[in-house]
C-alpha cells in the first residue's frame, strides 16, 4: 500500500507466468446438483466447482461444526468423553421424540456422557444431541452457535453463519459448499482420533437402535464420511469423504431432488474425481519459484519458494495448458525478512482457478543506501502517475 499525494493506492503484480503442457478434464462434467465443490485433500486441488459460494441453509450440515468445536474442546482438553451432560427440557421439546426431528431418543433431565452424544449427532443426527452439547458447553443454544461462527472465521471461512447447533431451519443461517467441503478437510486432518466415527454405521441409544443417514457408507466404494442433510428450500444435500488408491477426495453438493439422486449424484462425482485426474509436481521441495519486486532495498528482488513441494492435480486426457501466476502486494518494502508470508503461487486450468500456495520470501534484504531507496522512489512515481 501506498500513499502518494495523500491518496492510497494498491497494487497487485503478477510475475513468473508459468505455461507447461498438461491434460485438460477429461469430459465436461455435468451435475444435477445445483451447488457443488470436490476438492483432492492431499493438494488442495478445486477438481470441480459450481456455485460454490451460494449461501443456502445448512440443515444438517451445521452438525459439522458443532462436532468442530467439540473435537476441538477435546483435543485441547477443555472436555473429555466422560464428561456427562444433562437433559434440558429445551432440548428434549427440541430436538427429541417429541418434535418430530431427527433424534438419538435422549431421556430429559437424564444424564449422557459425551462419548455417546457425539455418536448420537455423528451417526444418528440427533438434534436433541447437539442441543444437550450446545447448551453443556455453552450455557445456552445461542451462544453456541455465536461461538459456532467464531470458529468459523477463525478457520478462514468468511461467508457461513450459524444460528444454532442442529441446522433446523433459522432465516438468519447460512453456509457455502465451499466452506463446507474444506471444514470436512479440516476435520478429518486436524482429528484423526475422532474422524472415523463418522464411519460407524450404526449406534443404538435408549434401545432404539439407528443406522447412519449416509447412504454412501454401505456403497463400499470407499466412502467414509461425512453427513447429510435436507430443507425444503435448498434441497437434498450432501459432504462425503472418500479415500481410495492412496487418494482422498472431499465433496460437498447440494440441490438435489431427492434421496435417490443425492446419493447418485454424489457417488458419480466421487468416482469421476478419483478417475479423472492424475497427480503432477510442479515445483520440488526447496526449489526457488520466482522472485517479487522489493522497493528500497539492497536487491531490487527477492527469491520466493513455498514451505514444501507444490503438487497438483491435473486431467488426464485432451492437451491444454496450465497458467500459474506469482500474485503479491506491490511493491514489498524493504526490510523483508527470510520466511516472512510474501504471497500466493495461483494455478489454474483454462478458466479455473484450481489452487492457491502461500508463498515466503526465500532470502532477507536489508534497507538499502539513501540514493537506492530515492531511486526507487522516483520509479515508483512513474509507476504511479502510468
Amino acid at each position: 500500500m501506498l500513499d502518494w499525494m495523500g491518496k492510497t493506492v494498491f497494487k497487485i503484480a503478477l510475475v513468473a507466468i508459468l505455461i507447461v503442457p498438461i491434460s485438460a478434464f477429461a469430459e465436461d462434467f455435468k451435475t444435477k446438483a445445483k451447488q457443488a465443490y470436490l476438492i483432492e485433500a492431499e493438494t488442495g486441488t478445486v477438481l470441480f466447482s459450481k456455485n460454490e459460494d451460494q449461501l443456502i441453509p445448512p440443515a444438517s450440515l451445521a452438525k459439522l461444526m458443532t462436532m468442530e468445536l467439540v473435537f476441538d474442546a477435546l483435543k485441547n482438553g477443555q472436555l473429555s468423553l466422560e464428561n456427562e451432560f444433562e437433559v434440558s427440557e429445551n432440548a428434549w421439546r427440541t430436538g427429541g421424540a417429541v418434535s418430530g426431528t431427527s433424534t438419538m431418543f435422549a431421556e430429559i433431565h437424564s444424564s449422557i456422557p459425551l462419548a455417546d452424544l457425539i455418536r448420537g449427532v455423528i451417526v444418528q443426527s440427533g438434534n436433541d444431541a447437539c442441543i444437550i452439547i450446545a447448551e453443556g458447553m455453552a450455557g445456552s443454544e445461542a451462544n453456541f452457535a455465536a461461538r459456532m461462527t467464531q470458529r468459523a472465521r477463525e478457520l478462514g471461512f468468511e461467508k457461513s453463519v450459524f444460528a444454532n447447533s442442529t441446522g433446523l431451519p433459522d432465516p438468519k443461517a447460512g453456509v457455502t459448499m465451499r466452506e463446507l467441503a474444506l471444514l470436512a478437510r479440516h476435520i478429518q486432518q486436524t482429528y484423526p482420533d475422532y474422524y472415523p466415527i463418522y464411519s460407524e454405521e450404526a449406534f443404538e441409544w435408549n434401545g432404539i437402535y439407528q443406522r447412519n443417514r449416509n447412504p454412501l457408507l454401505r456403497s463400499k466404494i470407499g466412502v467414509d464420511g461425512l453427513k447429510t442433510g435436507f430443507t425444503e428450500e435448498s434441497g437434498y444435500a450432501i459432504v462425503s469423504s472418500i479415500q481410495r488408491d492412496g487418494r482422498r477426495l472431499f465433496l460437498a453438493m447440494s440441490g438435489m431432488s431427492s434421496v435417490k439422486e443425492r446419493a447418485e449424484e454424489a457417488r458419480r462425482m466421487l468416482e469421476w474425481g478419483l478417475r479423472a485426474f492424475e497427480k503432477k509436481q510442479l515445483f520440488a521441495e526447496g526449489e526457488i519459484i520466482g522472485n517479487a519486486g522489493v522497493y528500497g532495498g539492497e536487491q531490487s528482488k527477492i527469491p520466493l519458494m513455498a514451505d514444501g513441494p507444490i503438487n497438483i492435480m491435473v486431467p488426464i486426457s485432451n492437451p491444454d495448458r496450465l497458467k500459474a501466476r506469482i500474485v503479491y502486494d506491490w511493491p514489498l518494502t524493504a526490510p523483508v525478512e527470510e520466511g516472512r508470508p510474501v504471497g500466493k503461487l495461483k494455478v489454474w486450468i483454462g478458466k479455473n482457478l484450481t489452487q492457491q500456495t502461500p508463498l515466503y520470501a526465500a532470502a532477507s534484504v536489508e534497507e538499502g543506501p539513501l540514493h537506492k531507496r530515492a531511486f526507487d522512489a522516483l520509479l515508483e512515481l512513474g509507476q504511479f502517475w502510468n
